[in-house]
């Protein structure tokens, strides 16, 4: 029984974490080429602003709503939350599923 339930609890969290991450990566990439290779460089590896490469969807498009929804994440807020503003729905998924891939 312990062990059904731990399997179905882990099928229903890797079932959530992949639909979080359902972007396209490929937008997701002309998106960021366009708006973020200034701060976080041409492969997400960090400049001005912090490396982004290989870090999960999740945290990327929990960060950005957060910014999006002008909550304070730190010193680089002032430069993120106008552009996360800018961002739909599908461009932060786009983006996020980008990022982690890389």
């Amino acid at each position: 029984m312990k062990q059904t339930l731990t399997t179905l609890m882990s099928i229903t969290f890797l079932t959530l974490s992949t639909n979080v991450a359902a972007g396209d990566a490929t937008a997701g990439q002309t998106k960021f080429k366009s708006t973020c290779v200034p701060c976080h460089g041409s492969n997400a590896e960090g400049m001005v602003g912090p490396r982004l490469a290989g870090q999960p969807a999740s945290d990327i498009i929990f960060k950005l709503n957060e910014y999006r929804a002008g909550k304070q994440r730190g010193p680089m807020t002032y430069m993120m939350a106008p552009m996360a503003q800018g961002l739909t729905e599908t461009e932060i998924k786009n983006l996020a599923a980008y990022v982690s891939e890389l």
